[in-house]
């Protein structure tokens, strides 16, 4: 994937770059207790591309990932047909707040993974990765696509 050249760009960038990097929109941020992690990501935000998703991807870089986005918040459920990594789902609210996360969805898995209600984003990641990083519920996704009313609005 073209991300693993914006994660090398992250990391050469001065402190002050990579937080306006953050509200790049092929980076999302993660931030929480454990500190803050930045994602390269594929942007989902038409019915074709969420359909989609991360199918028939062979691999994804270790800070790589998907962003879903709704036009409004609804129920989320997602399965895995035609995925062939591990991923993590995270369910954000539509302020950006982190509700739910499935770890380890399993590849090719058709049952449903019922994110919650109210869920406006989605962010897939490698499965396992949220635990290592030590994300968890309450902490807070930052994209330039979270709004009204972001708990970490992104300014551009």
């Amino acid at each position: 994937m073209r991300l693993t050249l914006t994660i090398v760009a992250l990391a050469l960038m001065p402190a002050t770059d990579a937080i306006a990097a953050s509200c790049d929109p092929a980076v999302v941020t993660v931030l929480g207790d454990f500190g803050r992690a930045r994602f390269a990501v594929d942007v989902a935000d038409d019915d074709a591309e969420r359909a989609q998703g991360l199918m028939n991807v062979a691999e994804l870089g270790t800070m790589e990932g998907m962003i879903f986005v709704y036009d409004a918040p609804q129920p989320a459920s997602f399965w895995m047909r035609n995925t062939l990594i591990p991923l993590d789902m995270i369910f954000a609210a539509e302020d950006g707040t982190i509700s739910h996360i499935h770890p380890q969805a399993v590849p090719l898995d058709e049952t449903p993974i019922f994110g919650g209600d109210n869920i406006k984003y989605v962010l897939e990641i490698n499965g396992g990765l949220a635990q290592r990083l030590g994300i968890d519920a309450g902490d807070v996704l930052q994209h330039p696509a979270i709004g009204p009313d972001p708990v970490a609005p992104c300014d551009p």
